[in-house]
């Protein structure tokens, strides 16, 4: 049987293997915003945005944007054509259109990001193919976009089974290119300022006893460890 009373309490205070619960969550988001009342007007943004801020470039931070919204239209368009739900279907337009405009300034930063960044030879071939994909998926976008405008977000028969092996190309896309882009990021660091080295059967460890991850060890902040040898 499962003791409820220890069971809330562990979700709202915590435990030592995982540090404060949903109480010490929420005094430590309003000390962060208590925190940054006392900056300067300049110093709030850096501390607010961080990851922004030390960025050459905001290409990763928008290309979350397309990604979202064109993956919700396909989604919802092929649902809403299958069940012949007509508003979800004027939804998805709706998803379809900013995922079209969110995906203009994504590949204005791509370029920016292409000409800024640091590569190796044998980077470049894959950001140039991923490069491609980006422009085909906003080519792609902004003709479905107009196509669906143009007929008033009414496409049927054979012309909207057209219209949607399109959209279904644009998604397969879209996805090559973000696999693409992970690939850039992770297996070759591609606008990584510092690279973290990993030790075989060591996650993490600060040192002063402030958080440390060894080998599955629990941790416990402000507390001396003592380890029997």
């Amino acid at each position: 049987m499962i003791d409820m009373n220890n069971f809330l309490s562990f979700q709202v205070h915590g435990g030592a293997d995982h540090g404060g619960g949903v109480a010490d969550s929420v005094a430590g988001l309003l000390t962060f915003f208590e925190g940054l009342s006392a900056q300067d007007s300049s110093d709030i943004f850096s501390d607010l945005m961080p990851g922004i801020a030390a960025m050459d470039n905001i290409h990763p931070v928008l290309v979350h944007f397309p990604i979202a919204f064109l993956s919700a239209f396909f989604v919802l368009d092929l649902i809403a054509t299958l069940a012949k739900k007509q508003q979800w279907r004027d939804v998805a337009s709706w998803m379809l259109y900013l995922g079209a405009v969110a995906a203009v300034f994504t590949v204005i930063a791509g370029f920016n990001a292409a000409g800024s960044v640091a590569h190796g030879g044998e980077v470049h071939p894959i950001m140039e193919r991923h490069k491609d994909f980006g422009i085909a998926v906003l080519c792609l976008a902004i003709f479905l976009s107009i196509w669906r405008a143009l007929s008033g977000g009414v496409i049927q028969g054979i012309a909207n089974g057209f219209f949607l092996a399109l959209a279904a190309a644009m998604f397969i896309t879209m996805i090559l290119g973000a696999d693409l882009g992970g690939l850039m990021v992770y297996q070759h660091g591609v606008a990584v300022k510092s690279l973290q080295i990993e030790v075989p059967g060591v996650h993490q460890h600060e040192q002063g006893g402030e958080h440390v991850h060894e080998q599955g060890h629990d941790h416990q902040h402000g507390h001396d460890h003592d380890h029997a040898h």
